[in-house]
C-alpha cells in the first residue's frame, strides 16, 4: 500500500469544510491509503467546533492559536505527515476529491515523483473566473519552466502531489502563497519523474471567500527566482 498524507489548511471554513472532507472520505483507491491532516490556522468561525464534533473525517486535527498564514498552516501539516506521498487539499469547494484517482494514476503506474493537477488542460469542467487571475498564473508558470527546464501549464492549481521525502519541511521559510513555489521549486530539483493531469475546477469568487489576492504574485515570483539559485 501507498500511503498519502492530504494536507487540508483551513482559515474561518465553517460553510464547506465538512463537505470537503466528506468528499475525501469516499475517495477508495486500489493500492492508496489516505492520511488526512486537517491544520486549523487559528479559525474565529465554528471551523474547530465542528471538525472537533467530527473526529471520523480527518486522521488528526492540528490547531494553531494564531492565524500564521497558509503557508504557516501547511508547514504544521507537513511536520505531521507519514506518508510516503503528499497531497494537498484546500478546504473550500474549489476543488474535487473525485480527481484522486487522475492524480494518483501517474504515482500508481509509472511510479511518479510529482503530479500536478491542471485546470487549464482538458479541464472536463472549469468555472469561469477572473481574467488577471488566469495571466497572473500563466505568467508565473512561464517564468517557472523557463527557470527550471519544465513544461508546467498550472504551477498554482491546489493539487500538487509529491514524493514526501523531496521536501525536507525544515528547510522550508515562506509563510504566504509563495510557499507552494518554494516547495516544487525543491521537489522539481530532486524529481525524475513528473506528471501533469486535468482537474476540474469550481473557483470561488472573493464575495464567496476567494482569498488571494494580485499582490501575492510578487512574493511567488521572488520565491521562484530565488529558489533556483539556492535549492
Amino acid at each position: 500500500m501507498i500511503t498519502v498524507s492530504v494536507l487540508v489548511p483551513a482559515y474561518n471554513e465553517e460553510a464547506t469544510i465538512l463537505e470537503i472532507l466528506g468528499r475525501v472520505a469516499r475517495q477508495n483507491i486500489d493500492g492508496i491509503c489516505f492520511e488526512v491532516l486537517v491544520v486549523d490556522d487559528g479559525s474565529r468561525d465554528r471551523t474547530v467546533a465542528l471538525l472537533e464534533e467530527n473526529p471520523g473525517l480527518y486522521t488528526k486535527l492540528i490547531k494553531r492559536g494564531f492565524n500564521g498564514g497558509k503557508g504557516a498552516a501547511v508547514r504544521a501539516g507537513l511536520k505531521a505527515a507519514s506518508g510516503d506521498y503528499v497531497l494537498f487539499q484546500d478546504a473550500d469547494l474549489e476543488y474535487d476529491p473525485a480527481d484522486y484517482g487522475n492524480l494518483l494514476r501517474p504515482v500508481l503506474e509509472f511510479d511518479a515523483d510529482i503530479v500536478m493537477g491542471s485546470r487549464l488542460v482538458a479541464a472536463p469542467i472549469t468555472r469561469v473566473s477572473y481574467f488577471w487571475h488566469k495571466v497572473g498564473n500563466r505568467l508565473i508558470t512561464f517564468i517557472f519552466n523557463i527557470l527550471n527546464n519544465t513544461t508546467f501549464t498550472d504551477i498554482y492549481s491546489c493539487y500538487l502531489l509529491y514524493r514526501r521525502e523531496l521536501v525536507n519541511v525544515d528547510m522550508l521559510a515562506a509563510d504566504g502563497w509563495e510557499q507552494q513555489a518554494e516547495i516544487l521549486s525543491k521537489a522539481v530539483a530532486k524529481a525524475q519523474k513528473m506528471y501533469e493531469v486535468p482537474i476540474r475546477y469550481y473557483g470561488r469568487t472573493y464575495a464567496e471567500g476567494k482569498k488571494i489576492k494580485a499582490h501575492h504574485a510578487v512574493a511567488v515570483l521572488w520565491t521562484i527566482a530565488w529558489r533556483r539559485i539556492v535549492r
